[in-house]
């Protein structure tokens, strides 16, 4: 009985603060995408239907956020009222209170997990198809073989995108009026330059004539295209909002190929202990809920509580930097925000205990 009271205070505190905190991320999506209404087919319908197809990414981000702030505004309320206190004169102890909250978290972090596995790819794939359709002439997907774009008569392979936009292992198929294969181009590396556009490195060029083919080999070749650095960036799915699933497959694609594999496989463990932060958050606002109105008051508790939130956010991403700068291994990298914060939440608990 006890348990169903905290939970339904905590879920619903907490669905009405991530309702808050979707309506205004997705105002500020509104207000940034306002300058691209009206370039090619972006009109304001295309323009509300990518913003809505973004806010199931921001849900995911934003769930374990909303959580922490739930609980903090729904057990302040009841240390102001003097529930918990009635609670624990009647013998509600710390390890019981956080096993209730616990409880509560475990929904959270289901809820986290299923908007992360099976919502979050496709709405993000979704949004970026349809923003890039009504904005740009190309077509693009991508698949464990990479990306597949096409413009005008060409198709084009490209293996892989670094962070700096430098294009790996691209091929161009490229085919002549009547739709017939014209010439296959095999590049190792494109770079992008404002001045001059895409320059290719270690070029093969095949170009077939009737039953012949004639095989050219180039050090570099100026590449015409509509791709630019900008539009790449929007078609690569982050590996933070791929699904377990798909950084597994890709991880395992990558081996295959030798390729470095780091920066997935940190990808890979913080989606798998993302659910997990949402409860350690939710432990973490017990010591800052039911302290005494002299320490500051609910106000001053909640914001102290979002500045730990906040610092979770930005301890998670510096571990990841430095781990992958570092080659540090991937599950410590992922993992230590989540062991320090939950540390600090288990000495939270045992001095409030002590009181």
């Amino acid at each position: 009985m006890l348990f169903r009271y905290f939970a339904r205070e905590i879920l619903a505190t907490s669905l009405l603060v991530l309702a808050a905190l979707l309506a205004l991320f997705g105002f500020f999506d509104l207000v940034r995408e306002l300058d691209d209404v009206g370039r090619g087919g972006y009109r304001l319908g295309v323009m509300i239907g990518y913003v809505l197809l973004s806010l199931p990414s921001h849900a995911y981000v934003l769930l374990p956020a909303a959580a922490l702030i739930g609980t903090l505004f729904a057990l302040a309320r009841m240390s102001d009222q003097s529930e918990l206190t009635v609670m624990r004169s009647s013998g509600l102890s710390m390890r019981q209170l956080a096993g209730h909250v616990v409880g509560a978290g475990l929904v959270v972090a289901a809820a986290t997990l299923l908007v992360g596995e099976f919502v979050t790819p496709f709405t993000e794939d979704a949004a970026k198809s349809l923003r890039l359709k009504a904005t740009s002439s190309i077509v693009a997907r991508e698949f464990r073989s990479g990306f597949w774009v096409k413009e005008d008569r060409r198709f084009v392979n490209i293996q892989d995108v670094t962070a700096d936009t430098v294009l790996l292992n691209l091929r161009i198929y490229e085919f002549d009026d009547a739709y017939r294969l014209a010439s296959i181009s095999r590049a190792g590396k494109g770079t992008f330059e404002a001045s001059k556009g895409w320059t290719l490195s270690d070029v093969e060029v095949t170009r077939f004539d009737g039953d012949k083919a004639v095989l050219e080999r180039k050090p570099t070749l100026a590449w015409s295209s509509v791709l630019t650095p900008d539009i790449l960036s929007v078609l690569k799915i982050v590996p933070e909002r791929m699904s377990v699933l798909n950084l597994w497959s890709y991880i395992e694609h990558l081996r295959d190929n030798r390729q470095k594999t780091t920066r997935y496989e940190i990808a890979l463990w913080q989606k798998a202990l993302y659910p997990l932060a949402a409860i350690v958050m939710m432990v973490l606002a017990i010591p800052f809920a039911i302290q005494s109105q002299r320490a500051g008051g609910a106000g001053a508790r909640i914001v102290l509580g979002i500045l730990l939130g906040l610092g979770f956010h930005f301890a998670g991403r510096l571990f990841s930097h430095i781990g992958l700068l570092n080659d540090w291994p991937a599950a410590f990298s992922a993992g230590m925000p989540t062991l320090l914060f939950l540390a600090v939440a288990a000495g939270g608990l045992a001095q409030a205990e002590r009181r």
